[in-house]
């Protein structure tokens, strides 16, 4: 079996090896056609200053959507059981190695 094969156009499917032999798949035109431009601000404060902040953060928390009072306590929840866990875990890897050292250092 070949490593072109004909589709059913006839033409040779490429395999990819174009690029191994030094011969370039982008020509300049498509290569310049798809840089990207620059477009000059005549903003001279990016953000729009000091002024719009407020009124931005204001009609950004009016997009959020706020949990209910259930999923507050059940997330509050999840996070109390998941230090509990952690702090167990990080306590008892802790004694773990203080008993293997002292029992290293102590004759």
């Amino acid at each position: 079996m070949t490593d072109q094969q004909p589709n059913q156009a006839g033409a040779a499917r490429p395999t990819g090896k174009r690029q191994l032999a030094g011969v370039g798949t982008t020509s300049s035109s498509s290569y310049e056609a798809k840089k990207v431009v620059k477009v000059e601000q005549d903003d001279e404060k990016p953000g729009g200053g000091v002024a719009s902040f407020l009124p931005e953060v204001v009609s950004e928390v009016r997009k959020v959507i706020w949990p209910t009072a259930r999923q507050m306590v059940i997330y509050t929840l999840v996070v109390f059981a998941f230090l509990i866990i952690v702090t167990a875990l990080v306590s008892g890897v802790d004694f773990l190695v203080g008993a293997g050292v002292e029992e290293v250092l102590t004759p």
